[in-house]
């Protein structure tokens, strides 16, 4: 099936339910009710998988903050964060060096920083908003990151004879983002070509028991299969259970690398 449009969807969904025709998705109160439908089965789908359409280059917004001078947002339609690379050219260098920096669990993180010695003039105490101090080395460029509440990581280290803190433009980021849903006629949902079939028929399925008063199994079955996601997938930045040969790089250090397409 080629990419249809949202309209296209809704026709054929209520078409489907013999429902009567509409020329927009705004005709009638049904055709209301199937658009959001579709909607809702859209994200669910984008939910169940990371798409290979929805993967791009990110843009991670650094504190510019001397006093979190490590401290970097993560955009607010990330779903999954695949890696981070990082230009650690030093003092006097003038090729750029970026440098894959690994992930730690954060309690590995904190027993990693931890065993710094504050007395030092290249450690900074820091305070973070939560109000926990962090140490943080500042002669360094950084090598590994965590993060606390899955929407900020903080790099372990700066090199203060380079920058002051983090710099944005010298990130390379890359994973997986939710695309953005229009609510008009024209809008074609951001999926391969091949899986608009399963969402017009998803759609169908659900508009059929939501619009016609049915028992619900399609649903259930969505809850199941979301649930099973969830559980294994509650973090944007990591995995948020440890789990052996996952991804995860032996040695020192973590990396995540993300591979469900």
């Amino acid at each position: 099936m080629p990419k249809m449009s949202l309209l296209d969807i809704v026709q054929d969904v209520l078409n489907d339910l013999d429902s009567d025709a509409v020329n927009s998705i705004d005709d009638t109160v049904e055709s209301q009710q199937v658009a959001q439908i579709v909607k809702s089965t859209y994200f669910a789908l984008m939910h169940i998988r990371n798409w290979k359409g929805n993967r791009q280059l990110l843009n991670l917004i650094a504190s510019g903050d001397s006093s979190l001078p490590t401290h970097v947002t993560l955009p607010s339609n990330l779903s999954e964060l695949s890696f981070v690379n990082y230009d650690s050219h030093r003092e006097g260098q003038n090729r750029k060096i970026y440098t894959p920096i690994k992930y730690l669990y954060p309690d590995e993180f904190l027993r990693r920083q931890n065993g710094m010695n504050t007395e030092s003039d290249f450690v900074d105490i820091i305070q973070d908003p939560t109000g926990v101090e962090l140490l943080i080395r500042n002669d360094v460029p950084p090598t590994v990151w965590t993060s606390f509440d899955d929407k900020v990581i903080v790099f372990d280290s700066y090199d203060k004879l380079v920058d002051n803190t983090i710099q944005s433009s010298k990130i390379q980021a890359f994973g997986y983002v939710t695309p953005e849903w229009l609510m008009l006629d024209d809008f074609i949902p951001e999926m391969p070509e091949e899986a608009f079939t399963l969402l017009t028929e998803e759609a169908k399925s659900k508009a059929s028991v939501k619009l016609r008063q049915q028992q619900d199994p399609k649903a259930e079955q969505e809850a199941v299969r979301q649930n099973r996601w969830l559980a294994g997938k509650q973090w944007r930045a990591h995995k948020g259970a440890r789990s052996p040969n996952y991804g995860r790089v032996s040695g020192k250090g973590s990396r995540y690398r993300w591979n469900k397409d």
